[in-house]
């Protein structure tokens, strides 16, 4: 740029700064590069009638800088002051239009390049679907292509990126396919959108098609696509390819180095996700949330939440995404009053209270036991999922609300909400709690015949425990023994259980044989038959049973609870 100054001097001084064609080199200098726009567009007024080349190199530069509003008013100026528009004139002012989301500006524009007749030119239709597609009018995007006599690259991948833009990734795929059948080859930028589409879609076999073509074609593997790759990768849980990809790229982003902190968080490795996001140097808020997301997905809530009080000293903001980790690390540790804090936080900085983060706020009030904060969360939701009513059910169910939790589940069901292997859990037991016996057996045998959800191991343990505890031990025995899968450990711990409550001696004998066959080291179930003994007052048979522990090495573990009180910690030993 030195030189261009210079030679801009030495044309004043030559007073020649007056005359257009020994200016245009300096003003086009000035003009393609943003920093320099401002003299450019002093040098543009200092010309006497400028021509075209003039006006569409102040628009192009105008649009390419961080003021494209300027573009698109000097466009209009041009259509006072400079009657001769040419196809070079109107892509420059419609990508202006595409960066300020000007849609009324855009059509405004595409009426002008129909009365010129510089609709049809290639360059001006792939930038009219740029502005339809940014805008989010796929349609007229579309309408744009179908018309087009001639279609280059651009024009395929204009039309690609607008439907990954707005998620109609199935499109993309389509669009692709037709792209082939005539023959046009792809580039980076199509296989970064398609190749994307076909990871969000699950369309494995397509994605591995995709790269094998990306490998033939020696198609180069910038930022953008080894970004794209790593994230298929990540997902598959192929750690040692996406390692691959990231020692072949040239050049790396932030984006690259977050990709990575979520792939190794993916496969378990959250030693090299923690080396990468210390080695960020300017972390973003994608850098924290993937940290904070992959220690609560791994259930290392401690560090998650240490990490997020990290973030706390930062000017970095969290998010809804940050949020939601957050809250899961304060529902499964039982911290309260953080939950309620980040809650409040929420509706200080009016941050988004999407659905997820509505369900995680249910989640974390239910599990720490304040059910009806829960329960207003739920009811001032105004979008939900089969997640919310799954939470609320489950909630209220826990906390023993049985005619609540019943009331909720019938109110899915008339808001058309299909109900999946976790509702019917939570309606399981909130029966038991109430010892709803005929209710809750209705509940499980509607799971299949009405709902055509499969039962599983759990639902049939809740059935076991409901007529437990309602003293039907023969009956609960019986369901356990037509149950058409391996019953395991805890069912029959829980049957073994209800013998001692009711003082079912011989019942329990019988259990506790079926018990060691599949558990026998556990110390529970020999002191669940010892305290049945003990409760009919059988000492020889408690001290019979003390006996068989020791030979089996069968040890008592001490119980451990925590409690939160005051932000206090205290860990409370049960032997």
């Amino acid at each position: 740029m030195e030189s261009i100054k210079k030679l801009h001097a030495h044309l004043i001084i030559t007073g020649l700064s007056k005359y257009p064609h020994h200016v245009s080199k300096v003003f086009t200098s000035y003009a393609l590069t943003p920093a320099y726009i401002a003299h450019a567009y002093q040098l543009f007024d200092q010309i006497p009638q400028p021509n075209s080349f003039f006006w569409n190199i102040m628009i192009r530069g105008f649009s390419q800088s961080n003021r494209p509003k300027e573009a698109v008013l000097l466009y209009n100026r041009m259509r006072l002051q400079c009657p001769k528009q040419d196809n070079l004139t109107f892509p420059f002012v419609l990508k202006a239009c595409s960066e300020v989301i000007d849609i009324r500006e855009g059509r405004r524009v595409h009426c002008h390049s129909l009365k010129t007749g510089f609709v049809f030119d290639v360059f001006v239709s792939n930038a009219l679907i740029h502005l339809y597609s940014s805008c989010g009018e796929l349609n007229n995007a579309r309408l744009i292509f179908d018309e087009m006599p001639v279609r280059d690259l651009v024009t395929w991948n204009s039309l690609i990126c607008g439907y990954g833009q707005h998620n109609y990734l199935v499109d993309v795929l389509v669009l692709f396919e037709m792209m082939n059948a005539e023959g046009v080859k792809a580039d980076k930028v199509t296989m970064v959108k398609v190749l994307s589409a076909c990871t969000r879609l699950g369309e494995w076999d397509l994605a591995k098609a995709m790269i094998k073509r990306i490998e033939e074609n020696r198609i180069e593997i910038d930022a953008y696509l080894g970004n794209t790759l790593i994230d298929y990768y990540g997902r598959r849980g192929a750690l040692g390819s996406a390692e691959k990809v990231l020692r072949e790229m040239k050049e790396k982003n932030i984006v690259t180095m977050n990709a990575m902190i979520t792939t190794y968080s993916k496969a378990g490795d959250l030693a090299s996700a923690r080396d990468v996001f210390n080695g960020i140097r300017d972390k973003d808020l994608i850098s924290w949330s993937s940290i904070i997301a992959g220690y609560a997905q791994a259930n290392k809530f401690s560090d998650a939440l240490a990490l997020f009080k990290k973030m706390q000293s930062t000017n970095i903001k969290p998010d809804e995404i940050v949020l939601v980790s957050v809250l899961s690390a304060c529902a499964h540790l039982g911290k309260l009053n953080l939950g309620r804090w980040i809650h409040l936080y929420i509706v200080r900085n009016n941050i988004k209270a999407d659905i997820h983060v509505g369900n995680s706020l249910i989640d974390m009030y239910s599990k720490c036991g304040c059910i009806m904060e829960a329960f207003e969360i739920f009811g001032k939701m105004k979008e939900r999922d089969i997640l919310t009513w799954n939470s609320i059910i489950f909630g209220l169910a826990t906390h023993g609300f049985v005619e609540s939790a019943l009331k909720v589940f019938s109110d899915m069901l008339s808001e058309d909400f299909e109900p999946n292997v976790v509702t019917f859990l939570g309606v399981l037991i909130a029966c038991t709690h109430r010892g709803l016996v005929d209710k809750g057996l209705r509940y499980f045998e509607s799971m299949r015949e009405v709902y055509g959800v499969e039962p599983e191991m759990k639902h049939y343990g809740c059935v076991v425990d409901l007529l437990s505890r309602s003293g039907e031990l023969d009956r609960a025995f019986e369901f356990i023994e037509e149950m058409p899968m391996m019953p395991d450990p805890i069912i029959w711990r829980t049957l073994l259980g209800a013998c001692k409550l009711h003082g079912n001696v011989e019942l329990a004998e019988t259990v506790t044989i079926k018990l060691v066959e599949v558990d026998r080291e556990n110390s529970g179930n020999y002191v669940l038959l010892s305290n049945t003994y003990a409760s009919v007052n059988r000492w020889n048979d408690v001290m019979k049973v003390r006996e068989i522990m020791n030979e089996t090495n069968a040890e008592k573990l001490p119980g451990c609870s925590l409690i939160e009180e005051s932000n206090l910690e205290d860990d409370f030993i049960a032997f």
